[in-house]
């Protein structure tokens, strides 16, 4: 399972035991820490994950903590239900004092969800740079100037040329113009 664990408690004692736990069922622990600046730290070498921490680190509050996360990463809070009730419902929680199989199937779920976050974004095409929008608008205005297409059927037809020769659309805007310009 991609994604990394963190855990930032104030009494470290208390963030080996929680890492021994996790440890034990399977689980990769990157870093423990006792404050906020130590997990943003261990956070930032990483690429995505979840950060267990408690409500009130030495350093820094929760809510502070989680303004702080870069994307792709989720907080898990262990706190008392008390606290629990104030958070707010973007966070995760689970309730002090915790059970362990509770405590594993929350953290396994959210690394889950990171996972299949993570898939889905690397399914989404990659923006095009401006050099390559260039090539595509370029290649539709000689098509529209040339056989009198509107834009919309100019960019369909570069786009039906793509698939049928298996090319990308950047690459077929290329050989349109160039066979445009090696017609000139």
């Amino acid at each position: 399972m991609s994604g990394s664990i963190v855990i930032a408690l104030p009494k470290i004692e208390d963030a080996k035991k929680i890492r021994t736990i996790l440890v034990r069922h399977g689980f990769s622990v990157a870093a423990v820490c006792n404050t906020a600046s130590h997990a943003l730290s261990s956070i930032s070498e990483l690429e995505s994950g979840v950060l267990i921490c408690g409500y009130r680190l030495p350093d820094m509050y929760y809510h502070n903590l989680k303004e702080c996360l870069p994307e792709g990463f989720e907080m898990l809070l262990l706190a008392s239900a008390r606290i629990i009730q104030e958070v707010p419902a973007s966070v995760l929680t689970v309730e002090l004092p915790m059970k362990a199989g509770d405590f594993l199937n929350t953290v396994n779920m959210v690394l889950a969800q990171i996972e299949r976050r993570s898939r889905k974004d690397k399914k989404k095409p990659k923006p095009r740079t401006w050099k390559e929008q260039n090539y595509i608008s370029n290649a539709k205005m000689l098509l529209m100037q040339r056989n009198h297409l509107s834009e919309e059927e100019a960019y369909r037809y570069i786009q039906k040329c793509s698939m049928d020769s298996g090319t990308n659309m950047v690459e077929t805007a290329q050989m349109l113009l160039m066979l445009f310009y090696d017609e000139l």
